[in-house]
């Protein structure tokens, strides 16, 4: 399952509202890190598909969500579970790092 767009307006029915613990993704274009980090999230999307959700936010187009959560600096990373955040991170990893993240997280 790939990565799927969030925007300020469908965040809480894409993020909130779903039935698997989601990650989400704040990340912007001009963003080196994020950058970096976006093929491994794409395959952590695939292989982790039914268990966990990955989503991405543009911080640009979408200033509301990240305002929300006192997102200061990206990449950052949150999982949310049953609706909550129960975790989240800061700056680019190594995708077993991300992976063992989230499967800590869920």
């Amino acid at each position: 399952m790939a990565t799927v767009a969030v925007t300020d307006s469908t965040f809480d029915a894409e993020v909130r509202q779903s039935d698997i613990p989601v990650v989400v993704d704040f990340w912007a274009e001009w963003c080196g890190p994020c950058k970096q980090i976006g093929p491994a999230l794409e395959e952590l999307s695939d292989e982790m598909a039914g268990k966990v959700k990955v989503v991405k936010v543009n911080i640009d187009d979408n200033p509301n969500s990240p305002a929300q959560l006192g997102v200061r600096g990206i990449p950052a990373l949150f999982v949310f579970k049953n609706g909550e955040v129960v975790s989240n991170k800061a700056g680019a990893a190594p995708k077993a790092a991300i992976q063992g993240w989230i499967e800590d997280s869920i």
